[in-house]
């Protein structure tokens, strides 16, 4: 396969993987980090530029670095995405099916995707930059 091509094929791979990043956002249960983790990895192989953008962008570039950069999630990002998930899959359990093994999947995924974001480290977003002494003082 040309280079060109399967750059163009990462591209939008990247691309459909940040458009239901963006939509998991809002729809609880859809898993968000996973597809822009992936889209990330497409744009390292389709096009700098637009990793640079992802990883710059001003409501995910934060939180996707820090997982990157293994440094976690903001305490308000897990009580955010924890709200969200036990919020959503709640409802989805209650209302949306009566069927009990749909019901019990919910529960693994629930408990499974808790345990991750738990389990993921907390970075403080106030921590002060270091400030060297003045040779004056």
């Amino acid at each position: 396969m040309p280079d060109r091509l399967k750059r163009w094929l990462f591209i939008a791979a990247g691309t459909v993987c940040v458009c239901i990043g963006a939509v998991g956002i809002v729809v609880p249960g859809l898993p968000t980090t996973p597809f822009l983790l992936l889209a990330a990895f497409c744009y390292t192989r389709g096009s700098q530029r637009l990793y640079t953008a992802l990883l710059n962008n001003r409501l995910v570039g934060s939180y996707l670095r820090n997982y990157l950069e293994g440094r976690g999630m903001t305490r308000r990002s897990k009580v955010w995405t924890l709200s969200l998930l036990w919020g959503g899959i709640i409802l989805a359990a209650v209302l949306a099916t009566d069927s009990m093994s749909v019901r019990i999947l919910l529960a693994i995924i629930l408990c499974g995707v808790t345990a991750h974001i738990l389990t993921v480290g907390t970075v403080r977003t106030d921590a002060r930059v270091p400030t060297t002494s003045h040779p004056d003082n």
